[in-house]
Order: structure tokens, then C-alpha cells, then sequence
């Protein structure tokens, strides 16, 4: 098999497989761990533009990038053009690689707000916050949207035209309306007609969660590469296995169990480095739980390691679950 180079203005990615921005999941630990195993692109939690400008502790934070990231995006929500390229600016002086703008979150209080998924429904107001953030900024802009709010107005392939003609260089497709919410399945075959509008690249998102999905979304949409998002909980090296098999054709075996033992401690390590301790510490239980379902008696270690309020506690605990079952 032959993967597309995809470039992004004048980058140029080593994988068509990208790791999805995701509330609460894409920090800065995470991207750099998925992004060290093999993704071709990372890109931030959702931060809003507001929050950004005001440069909130938590924006910063969100903002903040590792060398070991390259290229990293940082994406951006908003409803006001001139708010989106003032905090598009301030995130290229921070080291942004590329600016990332959000037309799909669906979630009710983003929405509220005549944000995220909100905006396909002004398609003027949502040309006014592309162009502005392009003109901002000297890095490459990028999209993310849905098919559309709702079957009733799938317009994704036309705001995809209007994003090619004020700059955007990247544009990636959720197969679901922001009124499906998570529901349902996702449309791949729908994401074609938006690479059909368009000459830059589209990648494909949504349900991505096994190697065979990603050669039939690939198949259906015609898309130049897939980002996945929910499917690497607690499997963040899903990217490499995708990369590799859409590369060779060949399925990787998962990590050994001692591998991904010392890839949980190392994980849970860099929350608490990153966050301190009693954010870190919380932050790792739902990261710890992911990597743990499946194995024997994970349900007792998750009520065990959600109860643990000291990083020493829950590196103990991991060492007591997975020792056993590496050896």
C-alpha cells in the first residue's frame, strides 16, 4: 500500500494518520507520548479563543507544546473573527505550528455560545472567522467541521470550498452531524463528496477505532488520511499500528504487557510533571483505567486507583496489577 504525503502548507507530515483533538484527553503528556509512537499530526484540547486572549492559567497550559511534539496544532473555538485572530496570533508567538479552527464540536454549551458545529449554520459569519484567522497568522490554518447541523443542511462540501478559498490548507470531516451528537454510525462515504469540492487535503474522522476501519474510511471517502480519536483510549499506539498497516498492509501485534506497564508508569509519570500532583494525579485515574480495561480483575484496580489521592499510591497500585500479568 502507498499512504499520501500530505503537506500542509510547507509541512510536510510523516504519517496520514492524525491523533483528533480531545477535551480533557489531547494534553500535552498525551501528544507527546502518541506523537513519539507515530502520529503524523498532534493537535490540543479545544481552547476557547476568549479564554486565550485573556491567556487564562488553563489556556496556557492547554497552549503549551514539547519539541517532541513538531508539527503540533493548537485549535481554536470561537464565534468573533477579530477574537479568533488575535488568539491565533498569540499562539503562533507561543510556537504553534499550525492554527486549527473548531466548526464541530457539539457539545451544548459550545453550541450555546454560536461556536463549534453552531457556525455551519452562518456560513457568512464562519468565511469572516477563516479569513480573519489566515490573515492573522504566517502558519498554515487548518478546519475541522461535521457533514453539517443537521441531514437537512449537509453543507460541509460548500464551507469546504469557502475554507480553500480564504487559505485553509487542511480540512478534516466528523461523519455525523452535530445533531447525531455520537450517535449513530459515521458517514465515511460522505466525507468523499467534500474531497470532491476540494484540492487541498481532507482527512477522514469518526468511529475510527480499528485498522480495518481506517482502509475503509480511506476507501469510502477517498480522504488523504484519518484521524483518530476515541479509539486510542488506552491505546495510544492504535496510530502506529494504523500508520503501518496502511503503509504495508501488515497488522502489528500490540505492545507486550510489560510494554505497556512501562508505557502506563511513564504516562502517569508526565501527568503528575506536567499537572502537579493532586491535578496529575486525578487526571491519570481515567488514562489508567483505559489502559487496563480488558485485563483480569481491572474492574477492582479501576475502584482502587479512583480512590488514590497520592501519585506514590497509584504507582504502587500499577506496580501490583501489572507485575503479575508481565510476568
Amino acid at each position: 500500500m502507498t499512504a499520501p504525503v500530505i503537506r500542509i502548507g510547507s509541512l510536510q507530515l510523516d504519517s496520514n494518520v492524525l491523533l483528533a483533538p480531545m477535551s480533557g484527553v489531547t494534553d500535552m503528556p498525551f501528544r507527546c507520548l502518541v506523537k513519539k509512537i507515530g502520529a503524523g499530526l498532534v493537535i490540543s484540547e479545544m481552547i476557547a479563543s476568549q479564554a486565550m486572549i485573556r491567556q487564562t492559567r488553563q489556556s496556557l497550559q492547554m497552549a503549551q507544546k514539547s519539541e517532541g511534539e513538531y508539527p503540533m496544532s493548537v485549535q481554536l473555538a470561537g464565534c468573533e473573527p477579530h477574537v479568533m485572530a488575535e488568539a491565533a496570533k498569540l499562539n503562533e508567538d507561543m510556537g504553534a505550528d499550525i492554527i486549527d479552527i473548531n466548526f464541530g464540536c457539539p457539545v451544548k454549551k459550545v453550541v450555546n455560545g454560536h461556536a463549534g458545529s453552531s457556525l455551519m449554520r452562518d456560513e457568512t459569519l464562519a468565511r469572516a472567522i477563516l479569513e480573519a484567522t489566515v490573515k492573522a497568522v504566517n502558519i498554515p490554518v487548518t478546519l475541522k467541521m461535521r457533514m453539517g447541523w443537521d441531514h437537512q443542511s449537509l453543507n460541509a462540501p460548500k464551507l469546504a470550498k469557502i475554507a480553500e478559498d480564504v487559505g485553509i490548507q487542511m480540512i478534516t470531516i466528523h461523519g455525523r452531524t452535530r445533531c447525531q451528537l455520537y450517535s449513530g454510525v459515521a458517514d465515511w462515504a460522505f466525507i468523499h463528496t467534500v474531497k470532491e469540492a476540494v484540492r487541498i487535503p481532507v482527512i477522514a474522522n469518526g468511529d475510527i477505532k480499528e485498522l480495518d476501519h481506517a482502509t475503509e474510511a480511506l476507501k469510502l471517502s477517498g480522504a488523504d488520511g484519518v484521524m483518530i480519536g476515541r479509539g486510542c483510549y488506552g491505546r495510544p499506539w492504535l496510530i502506529r499500528q494504523t500508520d503501518h498497516y496502511l503503509k504495508t498492509g501488515e497488522k502489528q501485534p500490540d505492545p507486550t504487557v510489560y510494554e505497556q506497564y512501562q508505557l502506563v508508569k511513564g504516562h502517569v509519570r508526565d501527568m503528575i510533571d506536567h499537572y502537579g500532583e493532586d491535578a496529575g494525579v486525578r487526571i491519570a485515574r481515567k488514562h489508567v483505567g483505559w489502559y487496563s480495561k480488558g485485563f483480569y480483575d481491572s474492574g477492582d484496580f479501576r475502584v482502587r486507583i479512583n480512590q488514590a489521592t497520592k501519585s506514590c499510591v497509584m504507582l504502587d497500585l500499577i506496580d501490583q496489577f501489572y507485575e503479575p500479568l508481565a510476568s
